[in-house]
């Protein structure tokens, strides 16, 4: 399964519902070729916003793409967790992952088809205890809710620089 991991900066996008890019943040990387997504609390995340340093704060499985205004489709999951500042330690949860994202390259954001073995299974894992997690929370986006994310309104510009 293809996954996107990428740095996130605040909260907001996603959104409860599991709606990526509902304040267009990641905008064209929302189009990348990918099944799942992993965010991860940035290094130096915006004010007010520092306790989600280093978090894995959500995980979304089985992408679903709506065309939008803005930078890049909307994107809902099939299974959604979003763990916020309760998410687990990326740096104990997944090493490898920590090292190539804030060590060693430096990446704001990845697919997993490129990376090396020791963190694809990494990845898996992470993917794992979200699907868990949120099959034991009865989370899963049901179509009421899908239909709530799409009410017409304005939308909101992320302001930070994803």
């Amino acid at each position: 399964m293809t996954t996107l991991i990428y740095k996130r900066t605040h909260r907001g996008d996603p959104n409860p519902q599991g709606v990526f890019g509902c304040n267009d943040c990641m905008g064209r990387v929302r189009s990348w070729a990918f099944d799942a997504a992993i965010g991860v609390g940035g290094k130096h995340p915006d004010g007010g916003h520092e306790d989600l340093a280093f978090k894995i704060t959500w995980v979304g499985i089985h992408a679903r793409r709506t065309p939008a205004r803005g930078r890049g489709p909307l994107v809902e999951f099939e299974h959604f967790v979003l763990w916020e500042d309760d998410g687990p330690d990326i740096r104990q949860a997944a090493p490898h992952l920590f090292r190539y994202m804030f060590q060693d390259r430096h990446v704001r954001a990845v697919l997993s088809t490129s990376l090396p073995r020791a963190i694809q299974k990494e990845i898996q894992e992470i993917l794992m205890h979200a699907h868990d997690d949120d099959a034991t929370a009865g989370r899963r986006t049901t179509g009421k809710r899908r239909a709530q994310s799409r009410k017409p309104g304005k939308r909101q510009t992320c302001k930070s620089h994803c």
